[in-house]
């Protein structure tokens, strides 16, 4: 048994904050250490208490006085769209048919897919994010490449096959009866495989006849513990097509009930535009509203009525994602930075516990993982990332006259990126620092 004592100060979240200065929402020590074994934490605590617990040969890093965190969680985001960040586009329609089918066209082709899929972690390593719900590709094989190389490194990862069989050019497309056998066919080899969950993934109405949603029905109800993705009311130019196509249902929302896909490990991404009743059938189903700031602001999208869903009487819940490639940045750090300025052009606040309990806890109770992900209690997997507050020069300085954690939680959010991930751990193995040393 291989064991490793990791010294710093430690930040992790026992519940949401309801304030700024709600201290008993999150465990805090200033001189703390997490043993780590077999890639589990088995003990957290002060240093000297952890220590004296600690096996006589154990190895010991130290990271003081750095911040050490659960890794960061990001619950939305496409693979193969890496090399679609950056697209000029006028909305979300013209940006999908111009650049984003055509570059996930390239995914029929292993080697391609398997290419990505390396720079993919790549990137979420740097950038100290540790899981991912994603979007793979229509093509089996860019499950294939994605589940693979989580498999290699150890990480925990959310991913599915898309099923989608029309309004895509011909080389993106399936068939009902194909994205039923190559989803259960992606179940088959990677479910449970490692570290990996397979989610259902219909990439949303626009692009799926009701002959394909009968089949993510059918899938639902063989495999209730799976997830399922898809999206929502992120533009209103697709809400209004969505309902042209499903003139049957009372809005975009009651689509996805009228197949059997709310429920509490249903994930939605945007839900920008819901109507009241979509906001209670969500509530109601437990189901998940997925906020993606960049995306948002850089597609035009509109902004996340994050406070008016969380505090209504009833509550939807909410996590927060980057979604690359509409998306413009693979950090949660900066996710949550414009998620602050979305709420402050709504006269609202987003306190820097709330944003650091979102990315970690908050993501990890959203993907129903929290149990071994988004902590540090013993017994969780050791994903982990270390923060530098001074990790610039302009950081250094602004950090010089930070005197509270909330201070510092803020710099790391509103300037911080992947210069200010010392390290990430995944599985109590570093592996950003590999990065650097390749």
């Amino acid at each position: 048994m291989t064991s490793t004592l990791i010294r710093g100060r430690l930040l992790s979240f026992h519940r949401e904050p309801q304030s700024i200065d709600d201290n008993a929402a999150y465990a805090y020590e200033s001189d703390g250490a997490l043993l780590i074994e077999d890639g589990v934490i088995r003990a957290a605590g002060p240093y000297a208490t952890v220590k004296t617990a600690a096996p006589q040969d154990v190895s010991e890093i130290d990271h003081r006085p750095h911040l050490i965190m659960p890794g960061f969680i990001d619950t939305h985001l496409h693979f193969p769209q890496m090399q679609v960040m950056a697209s000029y586009a006028a909305d979300l329609l013209e940006w999908l048919n111009t650049y984003t089918f055509p570059e996930e066209c390239r995914f029929v082709e292993t080697a391609h897919a398997e290419r990505i899929a390396v720079r993919f972690f790549d990137e979420m390593v740097r950038h100290g994010t540790t899981t991912a719900a994603a979007y793979c590709s229509v093509h089996k094989t860019s499950a294939d490449a994605f589940f693979a190389e989580s498999l290699k490194r150890g990480m925990c990862m959310v991913a599915g096959k898309v099923m989608m069989d029309r309004n895509a050019p011909q080389g993106l497309l399936d068939t009902p009866e194909m994205s039923y056998d190559e989803t259960r066919a992606v179940i088959a080899d990677w479910h449970g495989k490692g570290r990996n969950h397979v989610a259902i993934t219909p990439r949303f109405a626009i692009t799926s006849t009701p002959e394909q949603m009968e089949v993510a029905k059918s899938l639902v109800r063989e495999f209730p513990n799976l997830h399922v993705q898809t999206h929502l009311s992120e533009n209103r130019d697709e809400i209004s097509y969505t309902c042209e196509l499903y003139p049957q249902a009372k809005d975009y929302t009651d689509v996805y009930a009228r197949y059997g896909l709310l429920g509490p490990k249903s994930l939605f991404g945007h839900c920008i535009h819901l109507s009241e009743r979509e906001a209670d059938a969500m509530s109601e189903t437990g189901s998940v509203a997925v906020f993606c700031p960049t995306s948002n602001l850089f597609l035009g999208s509109g902004l996340f009525p994050l406070r008016a869903l969380t505090r209504r009487e009833k509550p939807v819940r909410v996590s927060v994602a980057s979604d690359i490639g509409g998306g413009t940045s693979y950090s949660m750090l900066k996710t949550l930075d414009e998620a602050y300025k979305i709420l402050q052009l709504q006269g609202e606040r987003l306190n820097p516990f709330d944003s650091f309990y979102l990315m970690t806890r908050g993501n990890a109770e959203a993907l129903a993982l929290v149990d071994r992900i988004g902590t540090l209690q013993p017994g969780s997997d050791a994903d982990l990332v270390v923060l530098d507050m001074a990790a610039t020069p302009a950081m250094a300085l602004r950090a010089e006259v930070v005197n509270s954690l909330a201070d510092e939680l803020f710099l790391l959010q509103t300037m911080g990126d992947d210069r200010a991930v010392v390290e990430t751990y995944v599985a109590g193995k570093p592996s950003k620092s590999v990065l650097r040393a390749a």
